[in-house]
């Protein structure tokens, strides 16, 4: 599917400025629309909205369809009547410049709980009445999530295959003692996505109507310790006591002599064809319930993917297997029809990962930081890019332009310089005019190439497993020349 041509900038919510810790979805976000507005931007890029996993990482989280209710607004709780003032004091710890996870999390759970508590005992009608809509609307996937954080909270955390026999393999009626037992913390966790779903629909729409798509991002894996693995135990590589026999990763590559060694349960396709990829299928409707584009990360693994036993400590040792192919996004298209979706066909790509992407019309990637390595003839470089692609100056996973521009090789350098016609003083700006001029359709920048920031504000950086996820920016930094600076390479370059 062709997108009409646009440009935007790649943000995560928890970026955001805000006093309680971390970025959430209220007025700043709210904001934040504003000025995309102002800087002449159609698109705000997120990333996977879902909640935190290990090391903070929004791409190992626990479930495949519930939001991060480390996002849900405080403030509007307090506007419903379920916390006082006093509770939107910031405590130390709340750091600005960076999200502390470990300040921000249990500051923020401890008031969704009161709140939770305030909501249940003195709910108006109105609101318990859209409170059950939303329980039915999210009937598919709300009831199996909710047991399961909250059987993961009163067991430690542990591993699932290490539950007691009944609620590993799900007998029913372990499960309702359960559901009973845990009645109250269930009832939390359903509050706190109801206020999620609720508080994102409404900056959506807040953001459509100025004329702003939200692209979203969906993993393509999930993490072991997650309500979707437990609940569909068929559906992935396990053994009869629900480990994972094989995980997912990445071979030697770019980032890492090592590889990647994601750690993420392998899917057993052949289940999922058995029902028509029906867990995929709804998988891929409920993200576009929430955004307007869909980013699907690691696309050549649809073509083919790299297992790795699960004994192996690096992601050295696997093989490649062929992935789920065509029969996959035919069945997507023959339940949703021609769905706006984005292909991160990054990494090792193969012709029959190029030959998936292109049957289904799903436009591909392309990152300027990666274009300077080799010669004319790299596809990076923008005078190789084709319009159904969408270009970045790099991505979450990559260093700011300023950083990468510190530490680049001399034929990069040279490279660059020649190609560019710059003498390299302005790289954050000289690579988003860059990718602004490309034939790619969609132009995407991170904020912090918007700002020039250095390394340390970079998001990620893959295979190192603790200390990112944190970045944070300030109104401060943005000086009304951004927003000019943007809407002016807009109009010049037809955006």
């Amino acid at each position: 599917m062709r997108f009409p041509r646009a440009s935007g900038v790649l943000l995560h919510p928890t970026s955001l400025p805000g006093p309680h810790g971390s970025g959430d979805l209220g007025p700043e976000a709210h904001h934040f629309v504003d000025w995309l507005v102002a800087s002449g931007q159609k698109l705000w890029q997120v990333l996977p909205l879902a909640g935190i996993g290990p090391g903070n990482s929004p791409y190992m989280s626990n479930s495949a369809f519930a939001g991060n209710v480390l996002l849900v607004d405080l403030a509007e709780l307090h506007e419903q009547g379920w916390l006082d003032a006093a509770d939107l004091v910031p405590v130390p710890g709340l750091a600005a410049e960076a999200v502390d996870y470990a300040h921000a999390y249990p500051y923020r759970m401890e008031r969704l709980h009161k709140a939770a508590l305030r909501f249940a005992a003195s709910g108006t009608p109105a609101q318990r009445e859209d409170f059950e809509r939303f329980r039915a609307e999210q009937a598919s996937w709300l009831p199996d999530f909710s047991l399961f954080m909250s059987l993961c909270e009163s067991l430690a955390w542990a591993d699932w295959h290490t539950w007691a026999t009944p609620l590993r393999t799900r007998e029913p009626a372990a499960l309702a003692a359960a559901r009973a037992t845990h009645a109250q913390r269930i009832h939390f966790w359903e509050f706190a996505q109801w206020r999620f779903f609720r508080q994102w629909m409404k900056l959506r729409a807040y953001a459509n109507g100025r004329g702003v798509q939200i692209i979203g991002d969906t993993p393509i894996f999930i993490a072991y310790l997650s309500a979707e693995v437990w609940a569909n135990q068929q559906l992935f590589e396990l053994d009869a006591a629900g480990k994972p026999t094989v995980v997912a990763g990445v071979p030697p590559d770019f980032f890492s002599a090592t590889g990647q060694r994601w750690g993420n349960p392998l899917y057993r396709w052949s289940e999922h064809a058995k029902d028509g990829y029906a867990w995929w299928v709804e998988r891929i409707r409920r993200t576009f319930e929430l955004v307007d584009i869909v980013r699907i990360d690691h696309f050549r693994g649809f073509a083919g993917y790299w297992e790795i036993p699960a004994s192996e400590p690096t992601a050295v040792k696997g093989q490649w297997l062929p992935g789920p192919g065509e029969p996959l996004f035919k069945a997507i298209a023959k339940a949703l029809g021609p769905m706006p979706i984005i292909a991160e066909d990054l990494g090792v790509i193969t012709p029959d990962v190029d030959a998936l992407r292109k049957k289904f019309g799903l436009p591909g990637m392309r990152i300027l930081q990666f274009a300077f390595n080799g010669d004319a003839t790299d596809r990076f470089l923008p005078h190789n890019h084709e319009p159904d692609t969408v270009v970045y100056t790099g991505t979450h996973d990559n260093d700011t332009v300023a950083g990468w521009w510190a530490t680049a090789t001399d034929h990069e350098r040279h490279m660059a310089r020649g190609y560019l016609a710059t003498d390299g003083h302005d790289m954050p700006w000289t690579m988003i005019r860059a990718a602004m001029a490309s034939v790619a359709d969609t132009a995407v920048h991170p904020m912090q190439d918007v700002l020039a920031l250095p390394t340390e504000c970079r998001m990620n950086f893959p295979g190192q497993e603790s200390g990112w996820w944190r970045w944070r920016f300030h109104w401060s930094q943005v000086q009304p020349w951004h927003a000019g600076r943007l809407a002016e390479l807009c109009r010049l370059y037809g955006r």
